[in-house]
């Protein structure tokens, strides 16, 4: 859920010559192809709802099942129950700054790093880390969308329409989950109960405080670049910022290969059908096999193992981005170079600014 949650240790990039190794991530699972048939009913379904009812913002609402199915009923759950918190705090405070903030970017951009940095740095310490990152997360990326919004009004509309996309996609993924995931499902997970709310080393390591400057620095010289040259397509640079940070400059460049390799397929995936089958489309009926072929595809890499799983999250938000701008299919094929370039520009700055700032490695933090 988080861009802090634990990866296993990897080479920068894919073993892309390796044909077996291709094989042995795709290969059925225990549950795979009960968890990927989840995804596609639910993303479905919120398909067919939003545009029935005309809830705006559909390709958020498309990718919350991708976002919030996990390997058991407990973990879909409780990740909902964070996410669900989380965007509700983040949207709250957000309208809540921008009483401060609207018109007025100078009070804006220092507002946006503040809720940033203090988001990423309580993801470190706190046990329910990714509570804080989605906290944080909310409230800069609404924040960042402040002068688009031409009134008040409109932007308060707009940020409720997103709880309401947000909150409603999830919690209809979570009850397919509990009614069609068995209850052995998932690896089993024997834990002890934490006793702090912190981590150990909260307030003693300075690499805590030192990840939240770099992934704010990261994020908000992206902000400030394309909002500079008047190109907020590329808004995906902030949140690949984000998203992909982690505690090692290897993970974080690891989780950004998975991420750009994700967008380019599930680009390419958006990009033929907007040319070649979106055209011919004149019913619902046909749309919904479309998202369920996609739908389908993106979720059988997101049951992999940690080491491709992240791809198919991007595979997913990447095709419903580029393919849903509004409550039908959109053909503009701007939308599609956007946000792969948003994604590849995110990448580089983030991968710069974990190789060259206080670098974390890997090795470092198992030897602690």
């Amino acid at each position: 859920m988080s861009s802090v949650a634990t990866v296993t240790t990897e080479p920068v990039f894919l073993p892309f010559a390796s044909l077996a190794w291709f094989k042995h991530q795709l290969a059925p699972m225990p549950e795979r192809a009960r968890r990927t048939a989840i995804m596609v009913a639910a993303a479905v379904l919120c398909v067919i709802i939003s545009m029935t009812l005309q809830v705006p913002e559909l390709s958020v609402t498309a990718y919350m099942p991708f976002f919030v199915s996990k390997e058991s009923k407990h973990l879909t759950t409780l990740t909902f129950l964070l996410g669900f918190i989380g965007a509700t705090i983040g949207i709250g405070a957000s309208l809540l700054l921008y009483k401060f903030t609207y018109g007025h970017p100078e009070l804006r951009i220092p507002g946006m790093a503040i809720a940033l940095f203090l988001g990423m740095y309580v993801s470190r310490i706190f046990v329910l880390g990714p509570l804080g990152f989605l906290i944080g997360f909310v409230v800069a990326v609404s924040q960042s969308v402040g002068e688009e919004i031409p009134s008040p009004e409109l932007l308060v509309r707009g940020l409720l329409w997103l709880w309401v996309a947000i909150v409603y996609g999830a919690a209809l993924t979570v009850v397919l989950n509990l009614l069609f995931l068995p209850d052995g499902a998932g690896p089993a997970a024997h834990s002890p109960k934490p006793k702090s709310l912190f981590v150990s080393d909260a307030f003693t390591n300075p690499a805590h405080v030192h990840f939240a400057f770099k992934v704010t620095f990261a994020a908000m010289f992206c902000y400030i670049f394309y909002s500079a040259i008047d190109w907020s397509g590329i808004h995906t640079a902030l949140i690949t910022c984000t998203f992909i940070a982690l505690e090692s400059t290897e993970a974080t460049l690891y989780k950004g290969t998975l991420r750009i390799v994700g967008c380019v397929i599930g680009g390419a995936l958006a990009l033929f059908s907007i040319v070649f089958l979106m055209p011919h489309m004149e019913t619902i009926a046909s749309l919904v096999v479309l998202v369920a072929c996609a739908a389908a595809i993106a979720g059988w890499v997101a049951t992999g193992s940690e080491r491709i799983s992240y791809a198919g999250l991007q595979l997913a938000f990447a095709f419903f981005y580029s393919v849903f701008q509004g409550y039908a299919p959109d053909t503009d094929l701007d939308n599609v170079r956007n946000r792969v370039v948003g994604i590849l520009f995110g990448l580089i700055v983030t991968g710069l600014v974990f190789q060259y700032i206080w670098p974390e490695r890997a090795s470092q933090r198992n030897s602690k």
